[in-house]
């Protein structure tokens, strides 16, 4: 009984998601890695969490720099070169957390993504779908 009731959930779910524009997933997806990373910080001590809060953060920006350098990705050369430092950025920060296991380090990830979150939810009905990365 319980898998029938997950299952219906996870349908829910993907039904859900896929009414969804593609800048609302993005967002939910900064929002997912900011939302691991401070859990990860408030439990230090569990080092598989903060390993796996990293992980998810470097597979995110991973996916955002293939998106950026795709010949499809509309977006305007300066706002690509922008995504394109902050990227680098954020994995010089994720690399330097791996390699210390402070919490302090995951603070600037946990910002930006949250910043980016926001502002992809707040500009959402004012960028033009040409401008946008994937619609």
């Amino acid at each position: 009984m319980a898998k029938k009731g997950i299952g219906a959930y996870q349908q829910t779910q993907k039904d859900n998601m896929a009414n969804l524009s593609p800048r609302e997933v993005e967002a939910m997806a900064f929002t997912k890695a900011a939302v691991m990373l401070s859990e990860a910080q408030e439990k230090n001590e569990d080092k598989e969490a903060f390993s796996q809060a990293l992980r998810f953060n470097h597979l995110l920006w991973t996916i955002v720099q293939a998106d950026i350098t795709e010949e499809e990705n509309q977006l305007p050369p300066e706002i690509k070169a922008n995504v394109l430092s902050l990227s680098l950025f954020v994995d010089k920060q994720t690399m330097k957390a791996m390699r210390t296991n402070e919490a302090k380090d995951l603070e600037v990830l946990i910002n930006i993504n949250r910043n980016l979150a926001a502002g992809l939810r707040s500009n959402n009905e004012e960028v033009p779908q040409e401008v946008s990365s994937r619609e």
